[in-house]
């Protein structure tokens, strides 16, 4: 298949599946021509890379992940631990912006928003 064809199958646009290819995650056959052939693995693979994708995973974790599963001898635990450790950056990363939620509520509810210059939103950004 091609890779309009590969896209539509993953749901992922031509642009990402040639940077795709471009960093070695994907490796598609080439026509005699020259053209992307795609096969059912590769498909396969575009949409794993793109559910991996979506969770958040990072390129290299997919690296990681994509080799783990093509691997038939892999341990879970090496999975559940990848996977684990992941978990607890979203964690960390939704303890941050709950923390920038709270403060940046505090920081609206104390301005008066009027016609007056003073606002403690500007004066809390100046103090750092």
């Amino acid at each position: 298949m091609n890779i309009g064809d590969a896209a539509r199958r993953s749901g992922l646009p031509p642009k990402t599946i040639r940077y795709y290819e471009e960093i070695g995650l994907i490796q598609p056959a080439r026509s005699q021509s020259g053209y992307r052939d795609f096969s059912e693995a590769d498909a396969h693979k575009l949409t794993f890379l793109g559910r991996a994708r979506a969770l958040g995973f990072s390129i290299e974790d997919c690296r990681t992940l994509l080799g783990l599963y093509e691997d038939e001898s892999r341990s879970s635990s090496d999975v559940k631990q990848l996977a684990r450790d992941h978990l607890v950056q979203i964690e960390d990363k939704i303890a941050a912006l709950q923390s920038m939620q709270a403060t940046l509520s505090h920081l609206v509810d104390a301005c008066a928003g009027d016609d007056r210059p003073d606002c403690p939103i500007l004066r809390d950004l100046a103090e750092g």
